[in-house]
């Protein structure tokens, strides 16, 4: 997950950062060894409850600039509909996994936590969450990518709360001027890119091909029939070295390397980096989260005027997959687990759901909500909506997947490409070499 604009959080039985009244929830000594080795990984979050009759609630800090109000709202009602409080804490995601871990061993987890979707098999392993295979029942009613990542052995751990995708935004300015049309396979991307570095004003960059942004290359590793890692009999193969792999990492960094449709500096660039620049006017068009175009309101309100999106297109046509990252919500065993999971069935429900969608801008985890935005006139909503829909991704559903992310080893595979320091095929071969290693370790 990407947080967004993170709001002091406070207020009516909400606290931050204090666990001196925390809910007692050892793990077993093993479980509780294995928790404190667990290496950081992408998103999650921490925090802990009161054990004061009160479902307690961790809930990660800045994705929805006015949660405070939110959780009051959804606690007063569960409170009326259950006769009990509702404790929610706010923690900051960077804090997010030494809190997980240390509650794990400390026992001081919370009846219900929103957690990273990269968080959720890698404590699935450890026996700190309850499963919930059965009380989500039909899986095909949420998103699959969210699903996907929410599933560890076979099992449902992971409630699918909300998420995050990665579409392209571009300046409807732009192609007006040049005459442009939104491209729907990649020749025509490459073609419209081309013709805004050949004919747009020369200080701005058509189409970056960031080095340090991870799930801007993944589209077109999916999009070609590639991968990034593959699971058979409990082994993980890394498989961004594969022909089709290779050929979309050469399509990718050709965009930059052979059409000089991106710039030198972009080699360096992450996702942050794509936004303040194309906010500052230096882009043309670019692969961003669907939270991006908020945020360039709220920096630039002229500039949002002149905004479009249309989900990545496919080699041939159709969509090429785009990683959905997000938040589940999990429980922990404890004896409120009945009243734990009403509260999740709240929170999901149509009615926060939508509202937790207006005010943070992020997708609902049920396709239904998700196809209502997709059919909205929203132009800014619904291309992002459909990229959801019909083509999100889910990154390999693996507890050490997050060690892959911490050695950076997709970024560090594209910068070695766009510097000349290695071919496609030599740089993919590495990176496999660094999955297999990870992937493959004993937690």
């Amino acid at each position: 997950m990407e947080p967004m604009n993170p709001q002091p959080a406070t207020g009516h039985r909400t606290r931050r950062g204090n666990p001196a009244r925390t809910a007692r929830r050892a793990l077993p000594a093993a479980a509780a060894a294995a928790a404190l080795g667990l290496a950081a990984t992408a998103c999650g979050g921490g925090g802990g409850g009161g054990n004061d009759g009160a479902l307690t609630v961790w809930i990660m800090e800045g994705t929805n600039p006015d949660a405070t109000e939110y959780f009051e709202a959804v606690g007063e009602r569960f409170e009326e509909e259950h006769g009990m409080p509702v404790e929610v804490e706010f923690v900051p995601w960077a804090d997010a996994h030494d809190r997980f871990t240390k509650g794990m061993a400390g026992g001081t987890l919370p009846d219900v936590a929103e957690l990273g979707t990269t968080f959720t098999p890698e404590f699935a392993e450890v026996g700190a969450l309850v499963e919930l295979t059965d009380r989500v029942g039909d899986t095909g009613a949420y998103n699959p990518a969210l699903v996907e990542a929410g599933t560890y052995d076979g099992q449902v751990y992971g409630m699918p709360w909300y998420a995050g995708i990665r579409s392209v935004i571009y300046r409807t300015d732009v192609f007006e001027e040049l005459d442009l049309e939104v491209p729907e396979n990649w020749d025509e991307l490459r073609e419209t890119a081309k013709t805004i570095a050949e004919e747009g004003e020369e200080d701005m960059t058509a189409f970056p091909v960031p080095g340090a942004a991870p799930y801007s290359v993944m589209p077109f590793v999916w999009g070609a029939g590639g991968g990034i890692a593959e699971e058979d009999g409990g082994k993980w193969t890394g498989t961004l070295s594969s022909e089709e792999s290779v050929e979309g990492l050469e399509f990718y960094t050709g965009l930059a390397l052979e059409d000089g449709v991106s710039s030198t500096g972009a080699a360096t660039w992450k996702e942050t980096d794509v936004q303040d620049n194309f906010v500052d006017g230096k882009v043309a068009m670019a692969i961003s989260g669907s939270w991006t175009p908020a945020a360039i309101a709220e920096a630039d309100p002229e500039l949002a005027e002149n905004l479009g999106a249309f989900p990545i297109p496919g080699p041939d046509g159709g969509y090429s997959p785009s990683f959905m990252g997000g938040s589940h919500l999990g429980m922990f065993a404890g004896e409120n687990e009945d009243a734990a999971w009403s509260y999740i069935e709240l929170l999901t429900g149509d009615e926060f759901a939508q509202r937790w969608t207006e005010e943070s801008t992020y997708f609902p985890g049920r396709q239904d909500q998700i196809e209502a935005l997709a059919e909205s006139d929203d132009p800014l909503v619904a291309p992002f909506a459909v990229q959801a829909l019909e083509a999100g991704a889910s990154a390999p559903v693996s507890p050490q997947w997050g060690q892959v992310e911490g050695k950076q080893v997709i970024p560090e595979m594209t910068q070695s490409i766009l510097n000349g320091d290695a071919t496609a095929e030599e740089a993919a071969e590495k990176a496999d070499a660094a999955i297999d290693g990870t992937l493959n370790q004993e937690s």
